[in-house]
């Protein structure tokens, strides 16, 4: 029997010419690549303490499919356990499997039940709004059959990386909206604002053209987040009219990448509205860094600086300084 072909990683486009049918071939051949055996010499191997399965979530029109890690410990799910809703970078690229290592490992020394959502990439038909939808009607299924899932619904974090980070903030404003208490939000890396203003910070300039992230590829995010004729500013959480009352922030922001300064701007901001957040800097790490933790020294203790964050927040239930407690709602019903 001859031995399985190897993936191949795909060349790097040229960004700028970027056509819709190049993006869905580009798209296609790096996922491949991300999700397969070959890519766990960069992403990292899964915590063993966590099992892993692919689960769908039927919605309104739509199917999305999650990647859940669960602790396989003797008696981790005799009572329910946290709940983290991880949403992974790349936007109009990536996969949920490319964040195995750090969400197995959030899993299993929490424990939590993780459910990484593999949302709808952007294109020239799917917006950030898409992608945010799907991200936030997950959370309202998962927490509308807390029991079925075996979580908790008063212990419940969003984590997110890049984009993900940026749709993870969507979902605490958008939460602290409708009444829903989460107790932490993790936001590594995030980019926060897509309006026209996202470049008028001092990192694009020391960092516009960076292994991990070029400004060549923020200019095709920006183009496919936001379609012409939408208004960004509801996209952009650096530009929420409120930020009070939100959870706890972590702030994760390695130096070395064009968007630092989003994530040093929203720390001011969030605290400015008395919403607690910490930030932390990786000197000298790139964007994307914690997804590479084969190349990335600094992903290991940000790893660990994120499970400690995490199992502070969801062993208490804190009231949001700022404001009082909501009171108790169910979880919305999903939305298409």
């Amino acid at each position: 029997m001859s031995e399985p072909t190897a993936v191949q990683r795909p060349q790097e486009p040229d960004w700028t010419s970027m056509t819709g049918q190049d993006l869905r071939a580009y798209r296609e051949a790096e996922n491949r690549f991300r999700a397969s055996p070959a890519a766990r010499a960069i992403t990292g191997e899964p915590d063993p303490g966590a099992g892993i399965t692919w689960e769908q979530v039927a919605l309104p029109g739509r199917t999305v499919p999650v990647r859940v890690h669960r602790p396989v410990a003797e008696g981790a799910g005799d009572t329910p356990l946290p709940l983290v809703l991880h949403v992974h970078g790349g936007a109009f690229v990536g996969t949920a499997v490319q964040c195995d290592w750090v969400t197995s490992h959030v899993a299993a020394q929490l424990p939590a039940v993780v459910v990484s959502v593999e949302h709808r990439l952007l294109d020239a038909d799917t917006s950030l709004a898409d992608a945010a939808a799907d991200a936030w009607d997950v959370l309202g299924h998962v927490l509308g059959d807390a029991a079925g899932w075996g979580v908790n619904p008063a212990r419940v974090a969003v984590f997110g990386e890049s984009c993900g980070a940026l749709i993870s903030a969507l979902t605490a404003l958008r939460a602290r909206d409708n009444g829903i208490r989460l107790l932490a939000q993790v936001l590594v890396n995030p980019a926060v604002d897509v309006t026209g203003a996202m470049y008028d910070h001092a990192s694009f300039t020391d960092h516009a053209s960076t292994p991990t992230l070029s400004l060549d590829v923020l200019h095709l995010f920006e183009r496919l987040a936001v379609p012409s004729g939408t208004d960004p500013r509801p996209l952009s959480p650096l530009h929420a009219d409120d930020l009070g009352g939100l959870p706890p922030a972590l702030l994760v922001v390695p130096t070395h990448d064009p968007v630092a300064d989003h994530g040093r701007r929203y720390a001011e901001a969030l605290r400015a509205a008395a919403t607690p957040a910490r930030l932390t800097e990786y000197e000298g790490a790139g964007h994307a860094f914690l997804s590479m933790p084969a190349l990335a020294p600094h992903a290991t203790p940000a790893r660990r600086e994120i499970t400690t964050f995490l199992r502070a927040a969801l062993s208490a239930w804190p009231t949001p300084p700022g404001r009082p407690a909501p009171a108790a709602r169910p979880a919305p019903a999903p939305t298409a």
